[in-house]
């Protein structure tokens, strides 16, 4: 799932849209770039979460899955990108 969109359905921060970074049995690390940045995700169990079967772009997730180099902005591209892929969609 490493690469998915995930938003959160129970807690604070409900709602919130974030980039699944990490995974681990029922587990997820969870990343968005502002307050929750790559080098400290969020822990939060699949069941508190909707997942959305959309990968960031190829080129992250790659870099994700391969455990390379990545950078705050660009998780946050990627979940901007996607919200406003949920708009235009709808």
């Amino acid at each position: 799932m490493i690469g998915y969109f995930a938003i959160s359905l129970a807690g604070h921060d409900k709602g919130q849209m974030y980039l699944i970074v990490g995974e681990e049995k029922d587990i997820l690390f969870l990343a968005d770039g502002n307050n929750r940045k790559i080098d400290h995700p969020k822990k939060k169990k699949k069941k508190h979460l909707q997942i959305i079967k959309k990968n960031a772009d190829a080129v992250l997730t790659e870099k994700l899955k391969k455990k390379q180099t990545v950078y705050n902005e660009e998780i946050k591209l990627a979940i901007k990108i996607r919200k406003k892929e949920e708009v235009t969609h709808v």
